[in-house]
């Protein structure tokens, strides 16, 4: 049985960074969010295609699961730690950016749902960037984007971890 090499640290230190530029990012922009917009207001950014729009949103994807809200902040920590479990053994920025994008959007969907109204663990996420039939925010784009990079890397066969004996990609 192969046994798993720990990564470097330079590619933990840098999932790290982004993570946390990430969460900076999306909470800055949901606290102008907040503060900028009302409720029914409508801004035109790049007419039709994107607008300005406040929600709050209890549920996943599309307002699914409202009435269970402290199941996905559970299902956001889970994930937490199973991307800080993972990247202990990280061999590829590529990887790393992947795990840093995930993170950081796992993180900030997290601390809306512990800490925003109505309460502990049944907080809502703050949506504001309305493009088309979603609406959503930073933290959002940032996860969608590590799926789809997550896919392109397992396509193209990069490796995720080290094996003892390989170089790293």
């Amino acid at each position: 049985m192969m046994r798993l090499e720990r990564g470097s640290s330079r590619l933990y230190g840098m999932m790290l960074m982004l993570a946390a530029v990430v969460l900076l990012v999306d909470q800055l922009t949901k606290l102008w969010a907040v503060s900028a917009l009302s409720d029914s207001e409508r801004v035109a950014v790049i007419p039709p295609l994107i607008h300005f729009r406040l929600l709050y949103n209890a549920g996943a994807a599309f307002s699914t699961g409202t009435g269970v809200t402290w199941v996905f902040a559970l299902a956001a920590a889970g994930a937490v730690v199973g991307i800080l479990y993972t990247a202990r053994r990280l061999a590829s920025p590529g990887w790393a950016l992947v795990l840093g994008m995930l993170l950081g959007g796992a993180v900030s969907h997290l601390g809306d749902r512990l800490f925003r109204e109505p309460g502990f663990a049944r907080g809502r996420v703050v949506d504001f960037i309305d493009y088309g039939p979603f609406v959503g925010n930073v933290a959002d784009i940032a996860i969608t984007c590590g799926c789809v990079a997550m896919v392109l890397l397992s396509m193209r066969g990069v490796p995720l971890a080290k094996v003892p004996g390989e170089e790293p990609a």
